[in-house]
Order: C-alpha cells, then structure tokens, then sequence
C-alpha cells in the first residue's frame, strides 16, 4: 500500500494537470453525491489490476469526500477494502445474485455513506424482474440479474430526509439491450411514483447507455440531469474510459428531484498510466 504522503503527492500531481479540485458544497447542509463503476477486482486489467489501482481510488474518495457514494461492479472484498481505509464510511449492499457469496460475477451496488452526516431510515433492492422482490431473480431477456440498492436516508444535520437509488443497467449493445434498458428504466420510474412526492430523490448508476436513449428520456421526464441542469460543471462529458484517458460516452448518470444541483464534475485523476477504475467518478453537489 502506498503511503499517505505518496497518495497526497499524487492529488498535487493530478491537481498541476489541470484536474478539477473539490470545493466544499455550498451552505453547511449541501449535498455530495458521487457514482463510480469502480470494475470488478477480479479482472486481469495488467497494470491497471485491483490492487495497483485501489489506494489511488482511495484518494480520490477521500479528496472528493461525498456525502454518497453509488458504486457499481463491486464485489464485496473491495467493499470491505474500501470501508478499512475511509474513516467515517460504511456501506450496505446485496450481491446481485441475491446472496453476498464472493464470486466473479456476483457485483454489488454498494451504497457507501458518511456516518457523522447521515443516517438510514430503511434500505432494500429489488431486480428489474416479473417478481422483483426476489432476489436473484431476472426476466426481459436479461442475460443476468440487474438490480437497484436503495435506501431513505436522514441528513443529520438539518433533519431532512430523502430517498436514493443506485443501479447498474445492462451492457450489452444492440437494439435488443437497448429495449431492455428502457425497461428496466420504466421499472425505476414505477417505483419512483410510489414514493412521497414531497421527499427529495437522487439516482445514481452506470446506466450503459447514452443521454439519447429511451431509458434517459424514461428517468428524464419525471428527474433531471446534473450533468445538464447544474450551472457550474468541469471535466469532460465523457466518463467510459476503459483505462485509456479518453471517454467517449456519457454512461454514469446523476438524476434527481427535489434538490438543486449547483456543481458537477468528472475526476480524471490517475497516477500515470493507472487509473482508479475503467470509468471516470461523477461528483454532483446539490443544495436542498
């Protein structure tokens, strides 16, 4: 593991780049929000393999220090890594196959959060699914299960409470997985309507598709794009990489209702060639 004065020595380095810094959120009750697709630790990515990447991954959550932090592709050993070296952070979450066994396939939308900021209310999953209270469970022609962590969170701080979603949409290409990620945004949309319409509500996910899509003007009609919506935004649109530097496709998305978004960005620090994950983080700071 690299030293604490390594890892700082990086963030100067990346911020001298031209990398966007985190300036605090505006007022003492404003909101940081982060999605990161932090790719699964198990995959042979060479120089850019779990445990090359996951202390520069640190610093970047440390640095950014969201209120939230919607993950995709974990598996639980990086979770656990993860909670060790974030003081403050826990995290809750369900393999998608419906158990937390440690398997190559079984990622998990690990929610993490700061315990000195928020609390949970209740939490749950359900799968994008004919019987989506079944864990596991998938249908729509899916190859595998997909699935949306979700929790009620209470700001300690002011009191105010607010839903959160966090999600990971099916990969495949073709006019076929694009339907069925129209689907499977319908599903969300389904939930959404069920949900006090005076609570704020923030979704975070890699959805792998583009704001063209059905699936974003499915989740667009009834929520907003930070990307899009806040007045101050920094980094490229772009945040699938695949460990090159260079995203060509707006895939990681923050949608909400019920906040204000002030700022969004996306990270691009990196240690060289090593990044902390195939996908650019997406930070969004929203006021209530």
């Amino acid at each position: 593991m690299r030293s604490l004065s390594r890892l700082f020595l990086i963030s100067g380095l990346a911020l001298a780049c031209g990398v966007a810094g985190a300036a605090p959120p505006s007022g003492a009750d404003g909101l940081r929000v982060m999605t990161f697709n932090v790719r699964y630790g198990e995959a042979n990515d060479g120089i850019n393999a779990w445990p090359n990447r996951r202390d520069l991954m640190v610093q970047v959550i440390r640095k950014e220090h969201p209120d939230i932090l919607g993950t995709q592709e974990l598996l639980s050993p990086q979770g656990d890594y993860l909670q060790r070296h974030l003081p403050g952070y826990t995290w809750f979450g369900m393999g998608r196959n419906g158990n937390n066994i440690n398997k190559n396939d079984n990622e998990h939308m690990g929610v993490f959060y700061d315990t000195k900021r928020l609390k949970v209310l209740k939490s749950g999953n359900f799968w994008f699914s004919d019987t989506p209270d079944k864990p596991g469970s998938m249908s729509f022609g899916q190859p595998m299960p997909r699935m949306v962590t979700w929790a009620e969170f209470q700001d300690l701080r002011s009191g105010r409470r607010f839903y959160y979603y966090d999600t990971h949409f099916p990969y495949q290409d073709g006019s076929k997985a694009e339907a069925i990620r129209a689907r499977c945004a319908e599903e969300i949309k389904q939930h959404l309507a069920k949900l006090p319409a005076s609570l704020p509500f923030i979704l975070t996910g890699d959805f792998n598709t583009t704001p063209d899509s059905q699936a974003h003007a499915t989740l667009s009609g009834s929520l907003s794009d930070a990307r899009t919506s806040a007045p101050r935004k920094a980094g490229p649109d772009g945040t699938f990489h695949g460990f090159t530097g260079h995203a060509t496709k707006r895939i990681d998305w923050i949608l909400y209702r019920g906040v204000k978004a002030e700022d969004v960005r996306t990270i691009t620090t990196h240690d060289g060639k090593v990044y902390p994950s195939d996908h650019f983080p997406v930070v969004a700071d929203f006021a209530w």
